[in-house]
C-alpha cells in the first residue's frame, strides 16, 4: 500500500466535509493497483492538539510546503483510483503533495511584460476574504456586518502561499489584512526583489481625496513591511473621484513608492474619461482588473483594453467555486486528467490574463497552480468563451452600478453613476 500524507486545515470547522481519496499518480497503471486497493480515511480529532506531531512511524519526508501551527494533520492510506469519473466532486481533483519541481516551476512562472517592459507574474494569489471578510462585502451584509469567522488568518495562508511558490501577491485596502500578509511576508524569508505585490486603495480613501489617499498608501507600505508595491490600482471608478485619485497615484509612482499604476473594474467609458482628462500616455494604466471566467467573458471589452497595451488581470477566475460541477469543465477535466479549476485557470492564461486564484486550503493553492503543463485546443477554448449568458452581463451592469459608489457618501445612491457603459 501507497501512503499519500495530505495536509487538510480545519477539518473540524465543517463537519459535513466530504473526504475524498487523492487520485493516484497518472504514470501508474490502474490495473497495478486493483490487485491490492484499499482505502481508509482517518480523521484526526484534534481540537486541543493543533500542531501537534501526531505520527511517529517512519515516513518518508513530504516534499510539500511547511504549514502553519493551526493546520491539521491528515493522513490517508490510499492507493485506489478515483471515483466514478461523472461524478462533479471527484473529476479529477489534483489533491497530492507538491513536488519540488512544481513549487519551482511556480517560482518561475510564465510573465506578461507590462507597457514600462516590468514583467508580470501570469498567476498570483489572491487574498481576497483570507483570514477576514470585510463588512461591505455581500456575505458580510447577509450575516449583518463585518465578520471573523472561523477560519485560517491570512498570515497562516499567505505563508502556504508563498510556501507553494506564489509570489505574486494580490492585496487591497478593502481586504482588511494587509498586516497579516505582512507578517507572512516578513517571515517567509522571501527576498522582496522576487515578490511582486499589487494593492488597491478604497472608495472611501478615493472620495476624500489626495491626503487620504497617501496616509493610506504610507499605511499599506508599513504594513506589508516594503517601501514600494510594484502596482497600485483605483479600485473603483468612483463618480466625479476616480481621475483625481489617479492623478495621485501618478505622483506617488514618481516619487518612487509605486512602480507601476492600473484600475480595477473600469468599464470603457471610465478609461476614456481617465485618458479625456489629459493623462498622458506613459501615464496610462498598466493593468485593468476586472472579474474574468468564461461565465463573464467580455469580449468587446477585454479586447478594447488590450488593444490600449492594457494588460488583463482576472479575478473570480474559479468563480468561487461556484461552477465546478459544469459538465463542460468536467468533460474537458476528464479529458486532460485535470479538475475543473484547472481548466478554469488554463483558460484564463491561455487568453493571456493574469490568472488570480485564492483559497485558505494548501492542497487548493497547489491544485490551481497546476496550469501550464497542458493546452486546451481552439475549439474547446471557443465553448468556454460561448458559456456567458445574456443574463450574466445584466448581473454584472447591476454589480458595476451599485459598487462605484459603494462605501462612500453616496452608497446606495445612482448620483454620478454611468448607466450606459459597455457590458459586453
Amino acid at each position: 500500500m501507497k501512503i499519500h500524507l495530505i495536509y487538510v486545515e480545519d477539518y473540524l470547522a465543517n463537519s459535513n466535509h466530504n473526504h475524498q481519496s487523492p487520485r493516484p499518480p497518472a504514470s501508474r497503471p490502474r490495473s497495478a493497483l486493483a490487485s491490492h486497493t484499499c482505502f481508509v480515511t482517518m480523521k484526526i480529532l484534534a481540537t486541543a492538539m493543533l500542531g501537534t506531531i501526531l505520527c511517529t512511524a517512519s515516513l518518508p519526508k513530504p516534499s510539500a510546503a511547511v504549514l502553519s501551527s493551526r493546520t491539521v494533520a491528515s493522513f490517508i492510506v490510499s492507493s485506489i483510483g478515483r471515483s466514478s469519473p461523472s461524478s462533479a466532486t471527484t473529476t479529477s481533483r489534483n489533491m497530492s503533495i507538491q513536488t519540488p519541481e512544481q513549487k519551482q516551476s511556480l517560482i518561475d512562472c510564465p510573465t506578461i511584460a507590462l507597457r514600462d517592459g516590468t514583467s508580470h507574474p501570469a498567476i498570483g494569489f489572491g487574498t481576497y476574504k483570507v483570514g477576514f471578510i470585510p463588512a461591505s462585502a455581500s456575505s458580510a451584509v447577509a450575516a449583518g456586518g463585518a465578520t471573523n469567522e472561523p477560519q485560517r488568518t491570512a498570515e497562516e495562508c499567505v505563508t502556504d502561499a508563498l510556501n507553494s511558490g506564489y509570489r505574486f501577491l494580490e492585496c487591497a485596502e478593502f481586504y482588511g489584512n494587509e498586516q497579516e500578509v505582512g507578517k507572512a511576508i516578513k517571515a517567509s524569508g522571501v527576498p522582496r526583489e522576487d515578490l511582486f505585490i499589487c494593492s488597491k486603495v478604497w472608495t472611501t480613501t478615493i472620495e476624500k481625496g489626495e491626503e487620504s489617499i497617501r496616509a493610506q498608501l504610507e499605511k499599506t507600505l508599513s504594513s506589508l513591511g516594503t517601501d514600494y508595491v510594484d502596482l497600485y490600482l483605483i479600485h473603483w471608478p468612483v463618480p466625479g473621484k476616480h481621475v483625481d485619485a489617479y492623478k495621485t497615484v501618478i505622483d506617488l509612482k514618481r516619487e518612487g513608492k509605486v512602480r507601476n499604476v492600473g484600475v480595477s473594474n473600469y468599464a470603457v467609458e471610465d478609461y476614456k474619461e481617465l485618458l479625456s482628462a489629459g493623462i498622458s500616455i506613459e501615464d496610462k494604466p498598466v493593468v485593468n482588473q476586472i472579474e474574468i471566467n468564461p461565465f463573464l467573458y467580455r469580449k468587446k471589452t477585454i479586447d478594447y483594453f488590450q488593444s490600449e497595451g492594457v494588460v488583463m488581470q482576472s479575478y473570480r477566475s474559479l468563480r468561487d467555486g461556484k461552477a465546478m460541477d459544469n459538465p463542460t469543465l468536467i468533460s474537458l477535466g476528464e479529458k486532460y486528467n485535470k479538475s475543473p479549476a484547472q481548466i478554469l485557470g488554463r483558460w484564463c492564461v491561455q487568453h493571456g490574463f493574469v490568472y488570480v486564484p485564492k483559497s485558505v486550503k494548501i492542497e487548493r493553492m497547489v491544485e490551481n497552480a497546476q496550469v501550464f503543463d497542458f493546452e486546451l485546443s481552439e475549439d474547446e477554448m471557443a465553448t468556454l468563451d460561448a458559456l456567458t449568458t445574456s443574463d450574466a452581463l445584466e448581473t454584472f451592469l447591476g454589480l458595476y452600478k451599485k459598487c462605484v459608489n459603494r462605501d462612500t457618501s453616496k452608497d446606495g445612491s445612482m448620483e454620478g453613476v454611468k448607466t450606459d457603459i459597455t457590458i459586453d
